[in-house]
């Protein structure tokens, strides 16, 4: 690893592409500004048809491409960079959102709280808009076992020193994610099977149930632009996902009492929230939430197929 190796660990990051366009160029420029080389960076692309991968790599010609002939899903797309990432040698993994920018300082800083607390295994910095970087868009994250599961600190409010410390949390959001290599080797890589949604959740809460702390480096910062890929907020196909993989979050590591839980704040609400989305405009978004949770319930995973244009009948 050439430029990496002036970072305090040996970092190899992991960079997934679906149609993502310019902004994989942004996010790149982003890493090497903090510290990486082109050759430290895996860029995988999920069978973009843009033209976007081919614009990637023409403009940076030495990073380690990885092309699939067809959209694999995020979990599965990462998974094929870490396992590029470990075999090389890295002893932390960077996943990042091709969405996301980060000021150069932003790895070293997730870098020096690795080296500095050996017990951490996961850190990510506090995350901000891209499009109002004075609003923070998560500060890590609870695992509340209510609505979609968890809650983003900080959502929504208005970035300050509140958010700027260093806290202790469940989880860090995949979008800007350091993991130290000893997580991997004990937990395994991201369950696949989500597709997309909850895998960076469900890796965080097996990490800290192997012993190892997650932390948000509040003084760390990035900016993102939430749901670049499937178009996020309320947008039909990310609820859809949301609510097929929350159920499979629950089958995997749920009990009675969490069930319960779900049922009581993420299923019962959605009649009302429903009938709220027809003035608010965000009825589909419910609608494929329910329609979601009932595929989920019924055995149903996510695939590439289902989120084509067309194929679901609210997107």
């Amino acid at each position: 690893m050439s430029a990496a190796s002036a970072l305090p660990l040996r970092v190899a990051a992991v960079v997934v592409n679906w149609n993502g366009g310019a902004r994989n160029q942004v996010c790149v420029r982003s890493l090497l500004a903090q510290g990486l080389d082109e050759s430290d960076i895996a860029f995988v692309d999920n069978g973009s048809r843009d033209g976007s991968a081919e614009a990637t790599l023409a403009a940076h010609p030495r990073l380690h491409a990885i092309r699939n002939a067809a959209n694999l899903g995020y979990g599965a797309a990462t998974n094929q960079g870490i396992e590029w990432a470990l075999a090389r040698g890295a002893d932390a993994v960077y996943l990042v959102n091709n969405d996301l920018e980060a000021p150069p300082e932003t790895l070293r800083a997730l870098c020096a709280e690795l080296v500095a607390h050996p017990a951490l295994g996961i850190v990510g910095p506090r995350v901000l808009y891209r499009h109002d970087p004075s609003i923070v868009w998560a500060a890590g994250a609870r695992l509340t076992w209510r609505q979609n599961l968890s809650t983003l600190l900080g959502h929504g409010e208005r970035d300050g020193e509140t958010w700027r410390a260093t806290r202790d949390v469940d989880y860090v959001p995949g979008c800007a994610l350091l993991a130290r290599r000893a997580v991997f080797e004990r937990v395994g890589l991201l369950h696949a099977d989500y597709f997309a949604y909850h895998e960076d959740l469900e890796f965080c809460v097996l990490a800290g149930r192997a012993g190892f702390g997650i932390r948000v480096v509040g003084a760390a910062s990035a900016l993102h632009d939430a749901g670049g890929s499937t178009g996020g907020g309320y947008n039909p196909r990310r609820k859809y996902m949301m609510g097929v993989n929350t159920v499979w979050f629950l089958r995997r590591n749920g009990s009675a009492r969490h069930w319960l839980s779900f049922a009581l704040f993420d299923v019962l609400p959605l009649a009302p929230l429903w009938i709220a989305g027809l003035f608010s405009g965000r009825a589909r978004g419910v609608l494929a939430k329910a329609i979601g949770t009932w595929d989920g319930l019924r055995g149903r995973k996510v695939d590439a197929a289902q989120l084509e244009p067309g194929a679901g009948p609210l997107w």
